[in-house]
């Protein structure tokens, strides 16, 4: 059976934002040098973490993960991204941090998240 698609309205952003990202992806590109498939994760990371926003990104990837796609964007991730993002829901890890007493504990794995790289990919 099929899921149904959310019927919520997408959240935008201005041509001007849209123009800003695409530079900074532009410039992270022509001054990468390395495994492509870590620029190409950074990159995801610019575009999703506008969406989710950065807790969300800290379930999805680990602290270091974040760091070393920040380092090749050029960004402070922290910075450039909400705390929270209006998609910040379509995560489930996020979701399922959030009911846990401490979001950070669950975070640096001080408290244990049952099936976490699972539920952190949908």
């Amino acid at each position: 059976m099929a899921k149904l698609r959310s019927q919520r309205v997408p959240p935008t952003i201005s041509p001007d934002e849209a123009h800003r990202l695409v530079k900074i992806a532009d410039r992270a590109t022509l001054d990468f040098e390395g495994n492509f498939e870590e620029l190409e994760s950074a990159v995801g990371m610019l575009f999703l973490g506008k969406l989710v926003g950065w807790r969300p990104l800290l379930i999805i990837h680990n602290r270091r993960t974040v760091a070393k796609y920040s380092e090749i964007l050029g960004i402070d991730y922290k910075a450039e991204f909400p705390e929270v993002g209006p998609l910040a829901d379509k995560s489930r890890g996020y979701v399922y941090a959030q009911a846990l007493t401490n979001f950070w504990k669950a975070v640096s794995g001080d408290t244990s998240v049952p099936n976490r790289r699972e539920i952190s990919k949908t």
